[in-house]
């Protein structure tokens, strides 16, 4: 006890006892805001979580039953994740205005918070794959056009067409056209396998490769039709087709109106 009262008429001891003060101030102040931050964000979740069951309730479980554990018509959303909610409620695609063969793409039932609030409840109820908006954010800086076009020759154009202007499958299924997904959605359809797609998961399409193929679709979207009406891009078939059709009613209507005349 001496010796400390002997440093306390030290000089320095002023100087070293505020920065000490200072440095504890400093290191309480930013514990108890990281536990404030902590509790927000845990709170926001669990708002949205609720919303979400609220939502649920409302436009979707008539169909995939209350606990969305599925029914005769619908099948489970337990283990979806959030991406398969993201892509199937952001697309429009559900809820499913007609129980036909296959959901097709509208105008979204939700608004973006909406959709995120479902996402959200889905995802509370078991893990599954996430909503990928900081993955694709890169697609730009990360990805190849070159590896991405060759990747999706390999693997999707047998459905979407080789040029991602979509095709037909059979029992009246099809694959649709990409040239109005974004980034996300394509991302989340190859992670979720919506409708007759598979999952590309990442030991088949790493993510790297997946960005690559994202970027070449939007170079795809991207790419202006310098032959005038692009006619699906499915190659020659339609234009020969359009040109016999063409060309042939006008050779008979000329023929037609000659026979006439001649009379």
């Amino acid at each position: 006890m001496k010796r400390l009262s002997r440093y306390r008429r030290h000089r320095f001891a002023g100087p070293i006892l505020l920065v000490f003060a200072l440095f504890m101030i400093g290191t309480t102040f930013s514990v108890a805001s990281a536990n404030t931050r902590l509790a927000g964000s845990a709170m926001s979740r669990t708002v949205a979580i609720d919303e979400g069951r609220q939502i649920f309730l409302k436009g979707c479980s008539s169909c995939h039953g209350l606990n969305a554990e599925g029914g005769k018509i619908a099948p489970s959303l337990i283990g979806v994740g959030a991406a398969a909610v993201d892509f199937q409620v952001g697309t429009g695609r559900m809820p499913m205005a007609d129980l036909g063969v296959q959901a097709v793409r509208k105008k979204p039932a939700y608004n973006p918070d909406q959709v995120a609030a479902l996402a959200a409840y889905v995802a509370s109820l078991a893990p599954g794959p996430a909503i990928p908006s900081d993955v694709v954010a890169s697609f730009e800086r990360d990805g190849s056009t070159a590896q991405g076009g060759e990747l999706f020759r390999t693997n999707c154009a047998m459905c979407h067409n080789f040029a991602g202007q979509g095709g037909a499958l059979t029992a009246g299924k099809f694959a649709p056209t990409l040239m109005n997904s974004t980034p996300e959605q394509i991302y989340e359809a190859m992670i979720t396998g919506p409708q007759s797609m598979p999952v590309f998961g990442d030991k088949i399409v790493t993510p790297a490769e997946k960005l690559s193929i994202i970027k070449w679709i939007k170079a795809a979207q991207n790419e202006p039709g310098l032959g005038g009406a692009s006619m699906g891009r499915v190659g020659p078939v339609t234009e020969g087709l359009l040109g016999w059709i063409l060309g042939l009613g006008l050779l008979i209507g000329i023929a037609v109106w000659l026979a006439t005349k001649a009379r």
